[in-house]
């Protein structure tokens, strides 16, 4: 029996599906943790980590890729990781410096990014640097180590106190190497349109 040709059609939206369960995850875990259901939450968390896996490879394997899902799913990671975090800290499990360090670059990186794209040329592709990659795989580790400990006690351990250096000093780098990068492409940017203004009016003149 041949299956009928709509049905792939609806397949294709099943990593974008998969996303916003992501999404939508967020504030059970959250809930589960500040009323102590510890296992619960790392359960829910799980379950949103295998949907991140799954709805890749899916858009991947079928090319089931479309422009609202590359812009929906690393929202989604960040407001899964940016949420667990902040709730990670309100109960004391997180340092409170170590979190708003991950936050305060994040807004720079935003920031940065939306004055360069309005101000000096247009941003048509950002690809995070490898140091941002292994930083946001670092604050994984830790957030996935912390929730862990709590709800399986025998995971504690003063490896979770690594982590957090790890994770500063990473988050710190990547910060200054984001700042580092986007400024000399500013400059140069504006040095070749410097260039291209004193042509012009030579230009203009002659004729």
């Amino acid at each position: 029996m041949r299956l009928p040709m709509r049905l792939p059609m609806r397949l294709n939206l099943l990593p974008n599906t998969l996303t916003l369960f992501r999404m939508l995850s967020v504030g059970p875990i959250v809930f589960l943790l500040l009323t102590g259901s510890y296992r619960s939450a790392f359960v829910v968390a799980f379950c949103a980590g295998i949907s991140d896996l799954l709805d890749g490879y899916l858009a991947r394997r079928f090319g089931w890729m479309t422009h609202f899902g590359g812009v929906l799913d690393p929202l989604a990671d960040k407001l899964m990781l940016v949420s667990v975090s902040l709730t990670l800290t309100w109960l004391g499990y997180l340092p409170v410096w170590l979190v708003a360090l991950m936050v305060f670059r994040d807004l720079l990186i935003i920031c940065g990014a939306w004055y360069f794209h309005n101000y000096v040329a247009q941003i048509t592709k950002a690809t995070p640097s490898t140091l941002s990659k292994w930083n946001t795989l670092f604050q994984i580790v830790l957030v996935v180590c912390v929730m862990l400990s709590l709800a399986f006690h025998r995971f504690d351990g003063p490896w979770i106190s690594g982590l957090i250096v790890i994770v500063a000093v990473t988050t710190v780098l990547s910060g200054a190497q984001y700042v580092m990068v986007w400024s000399a492409k500013a400059i140069r940017q504006r040095q070749a349109l410097e260039k291209t203004v004193p042509t012009s009016k030579e230009n203009s003149v002659e004729e």
